[in-house]
């Protein structure tokens, strides 16, 4: 019973470590490997503390104190329970550090411009019911439609569609959703299903899309598979009840890059070959936790050449040496220009994979340089995926990006209106 006391409270050393030491000292080094229990330690923390209590109180029961590695043993998870509470008790800062960079970056009154037909179906308030099962994905009146090719590459060049089972005249507005997996991992089913279902709960049409991954392909093969998605969706994607005048594009991690170069490359024709007559501009950008200047050249990583050795020879096949015009294609920060469209950027101040200055420092110079909004979520407490299930804070995150959506919505119709469009 004291061994497996011990390697309980071992397990949760490890969870709290990686919690809490990449705000204290940003890592050197990507810590693949224990990433799973720091999310295991943050979104879950409501379940894991109360869990660890009752596994706890029956290996006492058990006879694990009567021996000093379980005495031991027990004051260490004692001790790590109180970051779990703390764990806990940050993500009930969510929905007002949601709210606050809305009207930072919207301004007060924001919700006043959406129309009140819409107004309705935003959620007034997150209640218990809506997190408390944190694998349940599906809603009633959301049909999906899986694996359409949009490219002749196989499995990789297919998207899925989530759209309400009911198609209002006109159609839906679309968000298109990409994949993370560090460029080489990663499949369009598994990420981003608490926000897709419940948009498309709300009258939205969400397509995952798969890419080619490194180390088969180089970068931009990435970029350009998405481009292509976005163009079947401009394409073809009215015959799926697509209203493909408004397209906006998410993503986390690997797919936060992505969609941050999605939103600021718009109609490259070497980015789109085979596809260069088709607009690829998006009508909102909505980043997860990516990694946004490849060059490291505002000092956001403490270790420039950990980018350096993972990205070589891995996701882009040239070195910064031999070819740094790529790397700076590569870099979301390198193609920012005015008339990038608006922005929602999401990051949390305990990721462990990627550092929470990238957040920062894109999102800052985003700013200066835009003609339209940029918000900025800096999410207390939060890890790397955090809204890969269903969770507190997930459901706040999930509902800022309704409101910000549904806001640059009705400024896009706006725009159009009065241009006579």
């Amino acid at each position: 019973m004291d061994w497996l006391l011990a390697a309980l409270a071992l397990f949760n050393l490890v969870s709290m470590i990686m919690v809490f030491s990449p705000r204290a000292v940003p890592r050197r080094a990507v810590p693949w490997a224990l990433f799973g229990t720091a999310l295991l330690a943050t979104e879950l923390a409501w379940i894991w503390l109360p869990l660890q209590v009752l596994l706890a109180w029956l290996l006492t029961l058990g006879g694990a104190l009567e021996s000093g590695l379980g005495s031991v043993a027990m004051f260490i998870l004692a001790v790590s329970w109180l970051g779990l509470a703390w764990s806990i008790w940050m993500s009930t800062k969510a929905g007002a550090t949601v709210e606050n960079a809305l009207v930072a970056g919207l301004g007060y009154n924001y919700r006043s411009k959406i129309p009140s037909r819409i107004q309705g179906q935003l959620r007034q308030r997150v209640s218990f019911s809506d997190w408390s099962h944190p694998l349940r994905m599906k809603k009633p009146g959301v049909e999906v439609i899986r694996h359409i090719p949009y490219g002749p590459a196989g499995v990789r060049q297919q998207l899925d569609i989530y759209r309400p089972a009911v198609i209002p005249e006109g159609g839906c507005p679309v968000l298109l959703q990409i994949h993370g997996g560090a460029w080489m991992m990663g499949d369009k089913g598994g990420q981003a299903l608490p926000l897709m279902y419940e948009m498309a709960s709300k009258g939205w049409i969400c397509v995952a899309a798969n890419y080619r991954l490194s180390p088969s392909v180089s970068f931009p093969t990435h970029l350009q598979d998405c481009k292509s998605a976005l163009c079947w969706v401009r394409e073809k994607g009215a015959d799926y009840g697509m209203d493909t005048r408004f397209v906006a594009v998410t993503g986390g991690s690997a797919g936060g890059h992505l969609s941050a170069l999605m939103g600021l490359t718009a109609n490259r024709p070497e980015l789109q070959p085979d596809h260069p007559d088709t607009d690829t501009t998006v009508q909102a950008c909505i980043p997860f936790y990516g990694v946004y200047d490849f060059l490291v050249r505002y000092d956001q990583h403490p270790n420039r050449r950990v980018y350096e050795r993972f990205l070589s020879g891995k996701v882009l096949h040239e070195t910064l040496e031999d070819n740094p015009a790529l790397w700076d294609l590569a870099s979301p920060v390198a193609q920012i220009h005015e008339d990038a469209p608006p922005y929602m950027l999401f990051h949390g101040t305990h990721d462990s994979l990627a550092v929470v200055n990238e957040g920062r420092v894109f999102s800052q110079k985003l700013r200066e340089v835009s003609k339209n909004p940029v918000i900025y979520v800096e999410m207390p407490g939060a890890e790397h995926a955090w809204e890969i299930v269903h969770s507190l804070r997930t459901e706040h995150t999930v509902d800022g990006v309704h409101r910000f959506l549904e806001w640059v919505r009705a400024d896009y119709d706006l725009d159009k209106e009065s241009a006579g469009g």
